[in-house]
């Protein structure tokens, strides 16, 4: 091996490194233990609103949105309708099954979703971790999910995802979610 290929080795392995053991793929959902309390029950229960922005992988702003949300909990499972508004005028909508077990371990579907989502509430953070297709207009691709919830002080949660496709960073997501003021 030259030493040039194995400067550039040692850089991507470096790299590599850092992601997972100082990164966003880092976090565990022990990291928050402390903090406000977010129960997904009550946080993420009826109407909702939801505003964000996408960024690409050079951190540039590429698409925002605003998305409704009706979350409906019986017991341990609930089905949550997200309708997204895009501002180039796209409508996506998903339909979500939540499931959460008796120590805060979460399994989630969608049509979209493949196979099987899970994840882990506690303290004052959610983590769900899925694969989804992206529909045929927009490639087709199969991409990894990691979703990370915050709870605020003020009762709203931040919602921070990273779509990676063979472990390289394609997009991220920031939203905020609160819930939706009734009109009367």
């Amino acid at each position: 091996m030259t030493g040039f290929a194995l400067g550039a080795a040692a850089v991507l392995l470096l790299v590599w490194l850092r992601g997972r053991l100082a990164g966003f793929g880092a976090q565990a959902s022990g990291d928050y233990a402390e903090g406000p309390e977010l129960d997904i029950r009550s946080a993420l229960n009826g109407a909702l609103l939801c505003e964000g922005v996408i960024y690409g992988p050079t951190g540039r702003a590429k698409s925002r949105f605003v998305g409704e949300f009706d979350a409906q909990w019986q017991g341990a499972t609930c089905r949550m309708a997200e309708v997204f508004r895009y501002e180039g005028g796209a409508v996506d909508r998903r339909d979500w099954v939540l499931q959460l077990g008796n120590d805060g371990a979460i399994s989630a579907t969608a049509a979209d979703v493949m196979g099987r989502g899970t994840g882990r509430q506690q303290g004052s953070a959610v983590v769900l971790r899925y694969k989804i297709k992206l529909p045929k207009d927009a490639g087709g691709h199969v991409l990894s999910v990691t979703d990370w919830m915050y709870a605020t002080p003020g009762g709203s949660i931040v919602n921070r995802s990273q779509f990676r496709k063979w472990g390289v960073l394609v997009a991220e997501l920031v939203a905020t979610i609160r819930k939706a003021e009734v009109q009367a």
